[in-house]
C-alpha cells in the first residue's frame, strides 16, 4: 500500500491470483499511468526507479523479480478512505530498461493491457449449434469466469429478426480468437464489448450491448466557477460537419437512409441535421436488411459523437472520486451551449508516487449544444 497524502494506491502482482507486491517494488514505483477507452482495450505503464549495487552484479534486481515479468497480472486500485476501486486489471506484456550514467536515473518500464487481451492469444474452430449470438457470447466467457473473476452481463439482441436461423447459421462454427469472434458478434448488432475492472479489486465486469446511454450521471465537473471549479483546464469543441447520413441498398434493390441519431435518453437540446452523405459498405454474405439497417445506424451513431466533444484534466484529490469512462457525467459552468450531460469516452489517470499526485485526463461527447438537465449533479 502506498500513500499518497489522503490518497492510498494498492498493488497487486503474481499469476493466477495476485498477492501484495513486496516492499522493494512499491519503494521503487515512481508513477503509474492508466488509459481507459469506449471502444479500445485499456492500458497501463509503471515506471521504476532501478539500480545496481554491490549485490546485484548480475543484474538489475526489479529485473529479477519474477512478478514483473511477462504475462503476470497487475491489479491497481486505489483508495478514497476505505473503499479500493480498481482502475486497471491487466496483464504486462511488455519491459523496457532504460539504464542512466546519473546515480537513481535508471528506469525500468513496464506495460501491459487489460485482462481481454488473454482472449486475444489463441484461435480455436468451434461449433455453436442453434444458438444465439447471445448465447455464443455467454459460453465464450465461461472459462475466464474463475480466471478473473469475470462477470459477464450479456443483452439479448435488440432486433431477433437479424439472423433468422437457417441451414448456414444453424451450427455457427468460428476460427477466430474469442475476443475478435465476441467483437464480431458485437458490431452485426451495433453492440459494443468491454471488460473493465470491478467493482471490487480480483473481479472484472464484460458488457456485451448497445453503447451504455442509461447510467446515472457522475457528479459534475464544475469549470470557470472560481473556488468551485473542480478541473484545472477544460476546452470544447463542436463541429457541424461531423455528422453524416448512410444509404443502404435493400434485398428488393430500393434503398433506405438513416440520418438522425439513435441513442436515448438525448444529451443535447439542439442536434444538427447531417450535411455529409455515405454509403454502408459491404457486409457478410447473405446480409439482412435488418443487419443492414443496425450496421448503417451504428455509423451514423459514431459520427454524430463527434459533433460537441471536451476535453480537460482534473486534480482527482479535488475532485473526491475517480471519473469513469463509458458512462455519463455532468458539465456546469460552460454556458448554456456546453452546460448539461456529456457521454465519457476515455480517461487517463496518471499517478506520481512521489510527488503524491493523482491526476485524470478526460473526453466527452454528445451529439449536439445545449443542456437537455435544468440539475446537474453536484
Amino acid at each position: 500500500m502506498i500513500n499518497l497524502f489522503g490518497l492510498h494506491l494498492q498493488l497487486l502482482l503474481g499469476q493466477g491470483l495476485p498477492t501484495p507486491a513486496p516492499l522493494k517494488v512499491n519503494e521503487a514505483l515512481q508513477s503509474v499511468e492508466v488509459t481507459v477507452k469506449d471502444s479500445d482495450r485499456s492500458g497501463f505503464q509503471m515506471v521504476f526507479q532501478v539500480g545496481r549495487g554491490l549485490a546485484d552484479r548480475k543484474d538489475f534486481a526489479l529485473l529479477e523479480e519474477a512478478r514483473l515479468k511477462p504475462f503476470n497480472r497487475v491489479v491497481l486500485s486505489v483508495l478514497f478512505g476505505v473503499t479500493p476501486q480498481p482502475i486497471m486489471d491487466g496483464i504486462i506484456t511488455t519491459q523496457q530498461l532504460a539504464p542512466s550514467e546519473e546515480p537513481g536515473a535508471s528506469k525500468l518500464t513496464v506495460t501491459g493491457e487489460d485482462v481481454s487481451v488473454k482472449m486475444d492469444l489463441q484461435k480455436e474452430q468451434r461449433p455453436y449449434p442453434q444458438l444465439g449470438d447471445n448465447l455464443i457470447v455467454s459460453l465464450i466467457l465461461l472459462p475466464y469466469i474463475i480466471e478473473f473473476g469475470m462477470l459477464p452481463q450479456v443483452m439479448p439482441p435488440e432486433d431477433p429478426l437479424i439472423q433468422p436461423v437457417t441451414e448456414q447459421t444453424r451450427s455457427q462454427t468460428t476460427n477466430e480468437s474469442d475476443l475478435a469472434y465476441i467483437k464480431k458478434l458485437a458490431s452485426k448488432h451495433g453492440f459494443v464489448f468491454y471488460v473493465e475492472p470491478g467493482p471490487a479489486p480480483l473481479t472484472n465486469r464484460a458488457y456485451w450491448g448497445p453503447p451504455e446511454r442509461l447510467t446515472l450521471p457522475q457528479p459534475a465537473l464544475s469549470v470557470n466557477m472560481g473556488p468551485g471549479s473542480n478541473v484545472e483546464t477544460m476546452s470544447f469543441k463542436y463541429g457541424e460537419l461531423a455528422p453524416k447520413a448512410v444509404t443502404y441498398t435493400k434485398a428488393d434493390g430500393t434503398t433506405a437512409t438513416i440520418d438522425s441519431y439513435s441513442r436515448r435518453p438525448p444529451l443535447a437540446a439542439r442536434v444538427p441535421t447531417p450535411h455529409k452523405l455515405d454509403f454502408l459498405g459491404s457486409g457478410p454474405d447473405g446480409e439482412t436488411d435488418a443487419a443492414k439497417r443496425v450496421r448503417a445506424q451504428g455509423e451514423v451513431n459514431t459520427s454524430f459523437d463527434q459533433v460537441a466533444t471536451a476535453e480537460g484534466t482534473l486534480d482527482a484529490l479535488r475532485y473526491g472520486r475517480i471519473l469513469k469512462p463509458r458512462s455519463l457525467v455532468d458539465v456546469r459552468g460552460a454556458g448554456d451551449s456546453f452546460d448539461g450531460r456529456f457521454y465519457v469516452k476515455s480517461v487517463t489517470h496518471t499517478i506520481d508516487v512521489k510527488k503524491g499526485q493523482y491526476k485524470q485526463k478526460f473526453s466527452l461527447s454528445r451529439e449536439g449544444v445545449g443542456t437537455t438537465t435544468p440539475l446537474v449533479v453536484p
